[in-house]
């Protein structure tokens, strides 16, 4: 049976959590100040720590070196004008807080996810000893030095309640990444929600977030739950977070901040209890200098930065990973096909500016190309034209261009350069496909020419993969 330590110097709270965290079925002892908490340490280990950060003798951060760090789940209590104390707190070891005054739903919340044998913690552990063994991390696949270390951040991550922040190249496996973060949190029995802000229309993203009520706008015949909503208890995971536009950005800082929402056409708080991790193909901080991610935002995402590798680091990775795709395609269709040493060849040689989402596509042409009957995949070459511009390529803009006019041979520049492949042409230039599409209609079919070319129907076959 899971046991509860309760370090607050106010008496009334003291006994409010105890009596909440007893109904779940804990033990529980409680302590007014460090001296008398470090007492109840010793007498038992707890399982999971409620402490109040400020106490007559010192603060409960204070507590952190005295308990196992591998073994406890510590909760911070604070008060409304010390909630960035709390993050502080999340950044140096405490899995979750609570604001004053407290809502005793939460405390119910945060007990129901402590495992009752320690069974996720042996979870973790027997993932790493299959890291070890055969390149695999719950969802994740590779053994490289880089993703080595992915998997010791997300172990470490995972079973805490702090927000993460994933950063990578497109196509690098974040949303992979996020869902390996789930899988091994005490949330991994609620749901996992993934969004991408690019992909959502500007007018409808608030109520895709937050929901609406009936009749709150037209076109609104029912009530609808929000992303927020339906994650309750879970993981919510926000993709392209950059692309969220800034007004929404303030409504999701204060629902971090408070664990409260409003839908669409009402006034009445629905709480909510959710785990976020948000991700951007940006440099977050380049982001915020631009104007795209408000900086206070940033700060309370980025509790724990994450950063997943391109693959062109990632070594032998590569030949893994081929090989774990084609393993699944053969397995969904009953074959046995391999790959011909020149294919593997060639894997090991590109430099795969796509990353692993190119490298899943590539292996499904060649499995595709080689018809039903071969034992081997087909030969098909490598997207070259995907390749980065040379350092030499270059567009000239004459003095007095408008700013509106640059930005337009900028772009249909990089898109020629990139062969018309939009997704390639995106990347570099650091923004969504969803806004390099917008852009192109703006500038109309004339303007696309043929740099689009049939480059256009290879790129919706990727995406469709």
């Amino acid at each position: 049976m899971p046991h509860a330590l309760i370090v607050d110097d106010d008496p009334n709270t003291r006994q409010a959590l105890a009596e909440v965290i007893r109904e779940d079925g804990l033990t529980c002892v409680t302590a007014g100040d460090l001296r008398e908490a470090r007492i109840q340490i010793v007498r038992q280990m707890p399982d999971v720590v409620f402490t109040d950060l400020k106490l007559p003798d010192g603060s409960g951060v204070d507590l952190f070196e005295d308990l196992d760090p591998t073994g406890v789940e510590i909760i911070v209590i604070t008060g409304h004008a010390t909630v960035e104390s709390a993050v502080n707190a999340l950044k140096n070891g405490a899995t979750d807080y609570l604001v004053k005054p407290i809502n005793l739903q939460r405390v119910k919340a945060i007990v129901n996810r402590i495992p009752r044998s320690g069974d996720l913690k042996a979870e973790i552990g027997t993932l790493r000893g299959e890291l070890r063994r055969m390149g695999r991390f719950g969802l994740m696949l590779g053994n490289s030095p880089a993703m080595q270390t992915v998997y010791d951040q997300i172990s470490r991550v995972a079973p805490t309640a702090a927000s993460v922040l994933l950063v990578g190249e497109s196509g690098t496996g974040k949303e992979l990444a996020a869902q390996t973060v789930h899988e091994l949190s005490l949330r991994r029995k609620h749901p996992f929600v993934a969004v991408n802000c690019g992909a959502i229309s500007p007018n409808l993203i608030e109520s895709e977030m937050f929901g609406h009520e009936r009749g709150s706008f037209t076109g609104a015949d029912r009530q609808h739950k929000g992303y927020f909503e339906r994650a309750n208890g879970g993981t919510l995971f926000l993709d392209e977070i950059t692309e969220m536009p800034i007004e929404l950005q303030v409504k999701l800082l204060r629902v971090l901040e408070t664990g409260v929402f409003m839908r669409v056409g009402t006034t009445k708080e629905i709480e909510t209890d959710v785990r976020l991790i948000a991700a951007t193909n940006r440099d977050p901080e380049e982001a915020v200098l631009e104007g795209k991610l408000r900086l206070d935002l940033y700060h309370r995402l980025n509790v724990f930065p994450l950063h997943l590798p391109p693959l062109r680091e990632r070594g032998k990775d590569v030949e893994l990973l081929a090989q774990g795709f084609l393993d699944d395609l053969n397995q969904r269709y009953s074959t046995h096909k391999t790959f011909p040493p020149e294919t593997r060849d060639a894997l090991a040689a590109y430099s795969w500016p796509g990353n692993v989402r190119e490298l899943k596509n590539y292996v499904q042409r060649a499995y595709i190309m080689s018809g039903n009957e071969a034992a081997n995949t087909a030969a098909v070459p490598l997207q070259i034209s995907l390749a980065k511009p040379s350092p030499g390529t270059s567009v000239t803009i004459a003095f007095g261009t408008s700013l509106a006019e640059a930005d337009k041979q900028l772009i249909l520049a990089t898109l020629e350069q990139c062969g018309g492949v939009k997704t390639r042409a995106a990347e570099i230039l650091g923004i969504s496909l969803k806004t390099l599409y917008n852009r192109l209609v703006e500038y109309g079919d004339s303007a696309k020419g043929d740099a689009a070319g049939d480059a256009d129907n290879d790129e919706k076959a990727d995406l469709d993969a």
